[in-house]
């Protein structure tokens, strides 16, 4: 349907075209006699067959055109069609502008298809010069781009892997300030992340895809600006040793939820932020004789114990409180361990 409109419409503006000219081709021809009426046939039939064949030309293009639109739109950021919709309008009018003494000066047959050239050959070059300058434009105008630029990391920051995206809370933490500035994502855990996300594991694919969303909401944080590093670093096998190496390299702090990465990175030199450390230390301290109203929520694992848990997820293991499962009990703090999991508290019922 859009291959036959676009004939028609182009068949019936050469017809004309060929009928306007039909009518002056014998003025053209002094010493010549031509008869008009024949002209004007000839003309509009030649018109009109061209149009025939050029508007179905022009049709396909234009449908192909259309066929591939949404590839090149899901190909390009939002910053290059913002910017490049931006340039197409700025060329449109600069375009106008630069045709608009041909239209009135030049003869009405040189000037309108020249014009129309210019405009067009402006727009799509403004359209693409604006759309390849995209984030530098945007920045320039006090804007911030939303898609992360890939460079290798210097002088700083923080380089986030696979398990601090994963876990989560480092987005909360770039929101407290505590995180801020430069944060660099590395390729390599792009891809590590993107493959946990299209695994056959139900589980593993909402775990990637839930780093992938944390990434994607750290670019919104005002005082955070995200990075895609591209840092190729053939010398070292697996993600954990090319992460260090990448802090050591830049003196980037490594941030990360993994205990064994955090551990190795720290005996090498580099800077760790540990969310969960983080969040542990932050919690509050209890010391032996300090007493808490705990709901409890089950029975321990040995007899007679119960087991409650605080308001910051902290388990607490109580003595003699496996009868008072589901009630809301007093009890007193008797010591507090940390393992690998994580902070417990054992205390016993007050009397």
């Amino acid at each position: 349907m859009l291959i036959e409109l676009v004939r028609l419409v182009v068949t019936l503006g050469l017809t004309a075209a060929g009928f306007l000219i039909g009518r002056e081709v014998p003025g053209w021809f002094s010493g010549r006699t031509i008869d008009p009426d024949a002209a004007i046939v000839v003309g509009t039939v030649i018109g009109a067959g061209l149009g025939y064949v050029v508007g179905g030309l022009l049709g396909r293009g234009i449908r192909r055109g259309l066929d591939r639109a949404p590839q090149l739109v899901a190909r390009a950021s939002g910053p290059q069609l913002f910017a490049g919709t931006f340039g197409m309008v700025a060329g449109l009018l600069v375009g106008t502008v630069a045709g608009l003494p041909l239209v009135l000066l030049a003869p009405a047959v040189v000037g309108w298809p020249v014009a129309s050239l210019i405009v067009v050959v402006l727009a799509a070059f403004g359209g693409r010069v604006f759309a390849a300058r995209a984030h530098d434009l945007l920045a320039a105008a006090g804007l911030r781009s939303r898609t992360a630029t890939r460079r290798s990391p210097s002088g700083g920051g923080y380089v986030i892997d696979t398990s601090a995206a994963i876990d989560g809370r480092v987005l909360e933490l770039a929101r407290a300030g505590v995180v801020g500035g430069e944060v660099w994502v590395p390729e390599f855990v792009l891809d590590e992340l993107q493959g946990i996300a299209d695994s056959g594991s139900k589980e593993r694919r909402r775990r990637g895809r839930r780093g992938l969303e944390v990434l994607e909401a750290l670019r919104d944080v005002p005082a955070v600006e995200v990075h895609a590093a591209e840092a190729d670093l053939p010398g070292y096998e697996g993600v954990d040793a090319k992460l260090v190496a990448l802090c050591q390299r830049s003196g980037a702090t490594l941030v990360s939820t993994d205990s064994n990465l955090a551990r190795a990175a720290g005996l090498r030199g580099v800077a760790v932020l540990n969310p969960q450390t983080l969040g542990e230390m932050l919690r509050p301290q209890y010391l032996a004789g300090d007493r808490l109203d705990l709901k409890i929520e089950r029975a321990g694992t040995e007899p007679g114990q119960g087991v409650g848990y605080l308001d910051d997820g902290t388990m607490v293991v109580v003595e003699g409180a496996a009868e008072v499962v589901g009630q809301m009990v007093e009890v007193e703090v008797a010591n507090t361990l940390r393992t690998s999991v994580g902070r417990m508290v054992f205390a016993k019922l007050e009397p």
